[in-house]
């Protein structure tokens, strides 16, 4: 063989074992970058992101969009560096978001379901705002379960027995006095539907010596009304805030964003306590290239948000009442609360 043609071979051989590690190797990193943003205000695949159903709704102006960060898992080396000399993405050890000793599966189903305990903390948030009062509200009903068929999650329960429990502390404290085999009848409201009652059979409780009705209840607003939330694929609660502020400028004046493209993000509880977030910059970037030009930021990440060259209106939010307040001071030509 040609001595030329044996050290161009030789030569070649780390660059083509390179390759192969480029293209086959995988790292344990996670790529985030920017992701899909949502207006909350609008539709997707033919739904309305957020509908209510039985109430009288206002047609709505501008744009509240909600934000995400896409996820790449299962980089090989090659894309991990492709991605990260891009600029536009950021690697983090893959053991932050999936810790070892969990299936994907049972992540992917953790972020779900913490999904659709931010879609009813943001129904509630929004329905407290807006005054309606409180009242023993069904959350879950175990099924199989002694309630299972006569209450449904989103009933109110009014009174046991004919004694009224305007609080889940009367609740409980009713039901601590009740033993497994007894009959109650259970008055309650239930959405779209007149008032009804129930007669139940209590169970065994697992830990207490009284009957079990077989619900989680907590104290929270209600509404004969339905809120649903469509919106599928989407993991984490950070959506909380915008799902929020879509239910109140339809029950109001549907002029909330006035004619601007808002965008941002935020955990919030029933009590309208907003929470900080990750991927903060990754959002803000998603939110300019889909249009936005004001950014809604909880008041925790404030700092990281103004640390990146954004072009956008950063306006600080810590509460859903002073965050509507700020947008109507915004829709009027004021200056908010910034970052």
């Amino acid at each position: 063989m040609n001595r030329r043609i044996l050290t161009l071979m030789v030569a070649l051989v780390p660059v083509v074992v390179f390759g192969v590690l480029l293209a086959v190797v995988t790292v344990p990193f996670v790529a985030l970058g920017p992701g899909p943003t949502y207006d909350t205000l609008g539709h997707v695949d033919g739904k309305q992101v957020v509908q209510v159903i039985g109430a009288e709704t206002h047609p709505t102006t501008g744009h509240l969009n909600m934000t995400t960060v896409a996820q790449r898992d299962g980089l090989t080396l090659g894309e991990a560096l492709a991605l990260w000399v891009s600029g536009r993405q950021q690697l983090m050890p893959r053991d932050l978001y999936y810790p070892p000793g969990k299936s994907r599966e049972e992540i992917d189903d953790e972020n779900s379901a913490d999904f659709k305990r931010s879609e009813a903390s943001a129904e509630y948030a929004a329905l407290a705002h807006l005054d309606y009062p409180a009242a023993v509200t069904v959350a879950a009903v175990n099924d199989p379960g002694p309630s299972a068929g006569q209450l449904q999650a989103g009933d109110a329960i009014d009174a046991v027995n004919g004694v009224m429990v305007a609080d889940v502390a009367a609740f409980s404290a009713f039901m601590d006095k009740t033993r497994p085999g007894q009959e109650i009848v259970v008055d309650y409201r239930r959405k779209q539907a007149p008032p009804g009652i129930a007669r139940i059979t209590l169970g065994e409780h697992p830990e207490r010596d009284s009957g079990a009705l077989g619900v989680l209840v907590q104290d929270a607003p209600w509404a004969p009304f339905v809120v649903d939330f469509h919106l599928a694929n989407i993991g984490g609660p950070s959506a909380g805030l915008m799902f929020s502020l879509a239910v109140i400028d339809k029950l109001t004046d549907g002029r909330l964003a006035g004619q601007k493209f808002i965008a941002g993000t935020g955990t919030i509880d029933a009590d309208g306590e907003i929470g900080p977030i990750g991927g903060i910059t990754h959002k803000m970037l998603a939110a300019r290239e889909a249009g936005a030009k004001v950014f809604l930021v909880p008041v925790d990440n404030c700092y990281e948000a103004r640390s990146e060259p954004h072009g956008l209106t950063l306006v600080k939010v810590e509460t859903l009442d002073q965050t509507v307040e700020a947008l109507h001071v915004l829709r009027d030509g004021g200056e908010p609360p910034l970052c």
